[in-house]
């Protein structure tokens, strides 16, 4: 996220210091010790180099590291500000290991090699268990306790759902949170809305007439984007706006009904949304190439203005740079949120574009083949903590940086003028540190960035914060339940899974382009019917059981 320039120059010689903290519920944010870099004499209080803790900046700390995603790209280490700061005051140093456009193949590799990278970042799912099961993973327990970040902000609640069946933990959490976060929304065109009248665009049935309205007035443009369709992206927003309470999307291929999960191929509410995602598809009311397009040919749309309404699980990051960029010339361009659509008749305070669960987005892991592990987890640690998060996320300290340090608490970044008289400076950071935030800590970040924004004006205020306070925070839902319920792959539910979703790729590609409502609905029919054919039940019976001991382990905190 963001640069850090000259900041801290005093800071040469590096160590971090950490204080051991008891343990806490994750609910108190006060006062808590960073793993401070600081000179490795301070007055000559030696007692910061003799508390065990794993000192930066002394000898270079060399990592690699694999991001188990067939589209993920890390960008150069070193060549954004703010990683350029961590490599130089801290001497760490991450190469990056590409999953050569097919992640499970490159995995696969990885494991043939019998030398794996030191951290692996990716889903909590049956790759990663199998290379926890087979012991190739290092258990975090000693290094949570030692050292004071993770225990402090992410607490018990968390730390527990993230322990595996022999009681240990091997995963390190991406954008755990204790409140409600997240991205996932519909984003409209100023000008476009403006030039049209600004209807009233909140149902279901509004959204259709408005795009409508856009083909027709503006054959060049777009008028919904859904983003990349094929994960999901802008079909899943629109199934939410036809179903209340709707947390577990399609990544299960299941809903809740009662004490169940079943078919999601009979529920009523995504029937209905796939036949309205057929009809735009028909009448060209959405792009063309949905299952297709890459993220940089949206981007391009975006940037250039060609999208009317855009929906996704996260349109925040692509955006954020194409309101700067569409905002140069006349302030009353560029894109705003609206909240989310709804079908008419459905409650709309029970309507979620988007989820978010307590434990985040992601894990990353040590291997086994990690030389010194202790001294990644340290660097993890920091990095979730105030320190690390805020040179992440605005860039490195400094009186020409967007912060200058952290204030006496020890937690609360020191804003500088810059951070509200160059948005545009920070979103570019952002957008290319953002995607080596491995380990964020919403919290921290939500509430910083959060209480300082209330501060600005509103035309001072960082255009991402505003509609997330605004807008897509207070519009996601809790799917905390729902983590973990996929089987592992040599399980039986684990075969009829990997069928199960091959059928629902198919049919889900195959609905999108229904000639007609009746069509869509047989295709959806005949996708039940083979699932079940080959054992669907058993999975839904699996992922129920699943389901119903997370409502438990939950209740139990």
């Amino acid at each position: 996220m963001n640069e850090m320039k000259n900041g801290f120059l005093h800071l040469l010689s590096l160590v971090v210091i950490m204080s051991i903290l008891a343990a806490c519920n994750g609910a108190d944010r006060s006062t808590v010790p960073d793993s401070t870099v600081i000179p490795e004499e301070v007055n000559g209080d030696r007692n910061r180099q003799e508390d065990g803790l794993y000192r930066f900046g002394v000898e270079p700390l060399n990592i690699t590291f694999y991001a188990h995603y067939s589209s993920y790209n890390m960008p150069q280490w070193g060549a954004d500000p703010s990683s350029k700061w961590i490599q130089e005051h801290m001497k760490i140093n991450v190469k990056a290991i590409g999953a050569e456009g097919n992640g499970k193949q490159k995995l696969q590799k990885l494991i043939a090699s019998k030398k794996l990278p030191d951290i692996i970042w990716g889903q909590r799912d049956s790759d990663l268990e199998r290379l926890r099961g087979a012991g190739q993973l290092v258990p975090l327990d000693d290094y949570i306790n030692k050292y004071p970040n993770l225990k402090h902000w992410a607490g018990s609640k968390i730390l527990n759902l993230l322990r595996a069946e022999d009681g240990k933990i091997y995963y390190f959490p991406n954008y755990y949170t204790n409140r409600p976060n997240g991205n996932a929304g519909y984003v409209v065109n100023k000008r476009i809305y403006r030039e049209l009248g600004s209807p009233r665009l909140e149902t279901t049935d509004d959204l259709y007439d408005y795009l409508k309205q856009v083909k027709r007035t503006y054959p060049g443009v777009v008028p919904f984007e859904t983003g990349i369709a094929k994960e999901g992206h802008g079909i899943d927003q629109l199934f939410s706006a036809f179903k209340e309470d709707n947390f577990s999307f399609t990544r299960d291929y299941a809903v809740t009904n009662g004490d169940q999960m079943t078919s999601i191929y009979k529920d009523e509410g995504f029937r209905e949304s796939a036949i309205y995602v057929a009809k735009l598809m028909r009448e060209e009311l959405m792009t063309q190439d949905a299952l297709t397009q890459t993220e940089e040919q949206v981007s391009e749309k975006l940037m250039s203005g060609r999208v009317a309404v855009f929906a996704s699980a996260d349109p925040m990051k692509m955006a954020m740079l194409a309101n700067a960029e569409l905002s140069k010339n006349n302030p009353e361009d560029g894109y705003f949120f609206i909240d989310p659509i709804y079908k008419e008749g459905l409650d709309r305070s029970r309507i979620y574009p988007g989820t978010y669960n307590i434990l985040g987005w992601n894990v990353a892991t040590i291997t086994t083949s990690a030389e010194n592990p202790e001294a990644i987890f340290a660097m993890l640690d920091w990095m979730t903590g105030p320190e690390g998060s805020s040179v992440q996320m605005w860039g490195p300290p400094g009186p020409d940086g967007y912060w200058n340090g952290l204030k006496e608490d020890g937690v609360t970044p020191s804003f500088t003028s810059k951070y509200s008289e160059d948005s545009e400076g920070l979103a570019h950071i952002q957008s290319i540190s953002g995607d080596m935030v491995w380990v964020g800590n919403t919290v921290f970040l939500d509430q910083t960035k959060s209480k300082y924004e209330a501060l600005l004006p509103e035309s001072k205020q960082n255009w991402a914060t505003y509609w997330q306070n605004k807008v897509t925070w207070k519009s996601q839902g809790d799917a905390t339940p729902f983590i973990n319920l996929h089987p592992m792959p040599d399980s039986e539910q684990g075969a009829i899974y990997r069928q199960v979703k091959d059928i629902w790729l198919k049919a889900r590609a195959d609905a999108m382009f229904g000639r007609t409502n009746e069509e869509v609905l047989k295709i959806l029919d005949l996708a039940h019917d083979q699932s079940m054919a080959i054992g669907f039940q058993r999975y839904l019976d699996f992922i129920t059981e699943k389901w119903l001991s997370n409502l438990d382990l939950l209740r139990s905190e």
